[in-house]
């Protein structure tokens, strides 16, 4: 295929990555962002095999081994007695196993070396401060209106293809399915905590992971393990609209009152919390259509009891690249389509019960504590090589 025009709307980790691989593949890319400035709220995230080999594929492997770590595995606990119930072996095994390591970062470190790499491609313009407000196509090209902050001027952008990368609240998504999200009934609570302060027995190199009724805690070193990630997942009564508003400490603690000491004390250590609403919504129906495609959070949020948001996001940007690189737009995106829907639908409903097998009360509990200590380490990853061992090329 000849080099497209493409217009990216949305420069988080989907959209970033997007435009690294398409600009590669030989398009003239135009990265429109609303927001100014890039600061990352601080949380970590999880970087599977089949997002890092992706990442690595566009060359960015040693940025990746610099401002990345590499678990050795997960350590699985009961939330209240601080027992080991099982594990999951990561690290070398990983790597072997799946041709890639399973990396955790720092979401601003991630979003840095993206973002350097995005500038230092003359083949990729940066829009920074813009906001959509139109959008309209014909056969033969698509066009943006554009409105800079504060009510100020407008410009059009045309081209060949739209992407909308723009997040669970995607503006894009609604030229191609509007149904509204669902609103959830968990929140993700998120601090970063020295982790000379951690108490000792959690300053090890694995994630933990704390499993209760109704609620779990995961937390892994970021930072050139300087400080521990920490994100606590509980109930809510009703969703929040706002994105990363901040909590109060107190509020948390009293979902732990139960909580092993070591556990209750790492709880107790950030002075504020950020915290999300977990929402759900049907992977978008289609994920892209005429000259508009959807990727990550736009087209499928994910909830995070599989660690696969941004993920997802990268793969997504591979496979859209890929499609492009052998059908002219139409036939591209029918295929990506085809490709993307079936695999986001499930994880989507992995990570869902992930979510039931955390939270587990009774005998369910029971049940799952006893499969995870009859599996072992080992076979407990293998149960998702469907999901690390992903490649591209894979139908």
């Amino acid at each position: 295929m000849s080099a497209l025009d493409i217009v990216i709307v949305g420069a988080g980790i989907g959209g970033l990555t997007a435009a690294l691989a398409l600009n590669a593949a030989g398009h003239r890319v135009t990265l429109v962002e609303r927001r100014t400035g890039f600061s990352e709220v601080g949380a970590g995230l999880q970087l599977s095999p089949n997002a890092s080999r992706v990442l690595i594929g566009l060359g960015l492997g040693a940025a990746l081994r610099r401002a990345a770590s590499e678990p050795p595995g997960v350590i699985v606990r009961a939330l209240d007695s601080g027992r080991r119930i099982g594990g999951v072996t990561l690290g070398t095994t990983a790597r072997e196993a799946y041709g890639a390591p399973y990396y955790v970062i720092h979401r601003a470190d991630l979003q840095t070396l993206l973002l350097d790499a995005v500038r230092a491609r003359p083949g990729i313009r940066l829009l920074v401060g813009r906001d959509v407000s139109g959008l309209s196509e014909t056969d033969a090209s698509i066009a943006l209106t554009l409105a800079s902050g504060n009510g100020g001027r407008s410009e059009t952008l045309t081209g060949d293809l739209v992407i909308g990368a723009d997040g669970l609240r995607s503006r894009i998504r609604q030229h191609l399915d509007a149904r509204p999200l669902s609103p959830g009934r968990m929140g993700a609570w998120r601090a970063v905590v020295p982790r000379e302060a951690v108490p000792a027995d959690l300053q090890g190199e694995a994630t933990g992971l704390w499993l209760g009724r109704g609620r779990h805690v995961v937390h892994y070193p970021i930072l050139g393990g300087q400080r521990l990630n920490v994100v606590a997942i509980v109930p809510e009564r009703q969703g929040d609209e706002d994105w990363g508003r901040l909590g109060e400490p107190a509020v948390l603690r009293a979902h732990f009152r139960d909580a092993a000491p070591p556990l209750a004390e790492l709880l107790g250590l950030p002075d504020s919390w950020l915290v999300w609403s977990l929402v759900e919504r049907r992977v978008a129906r289609p994920m892209a259509r005429g000259r508009v495609a959807l990727l990550g959070d736009a087209a499928h949020p994910v909830l995070p009891f599989l660690a696969q948001g941004a993920a997802l996001a990268i793969e997504d940007a591979a496979v859209l690249t890929r499609c492009l690189s052998v059908a002219d737009v139409s036939g591209a995106l029918a295929a990506y389509t085809g490709a993307r829907t079936r695999r986001a639908r499930r994880v989507q409903r992995a990570a869902r019960q992930n979510g039931r097998t955390y939270h587990a009360r009774g005998i369910t509990a029971f049940v799952r504590n006893a499969v995870m200590r009859r599996l072992g380490p080992d076979r407990m990853r293998e149960r998702y090589a469907w999901l690390y061992g992903w490649t591209p090329e894979t139908r």
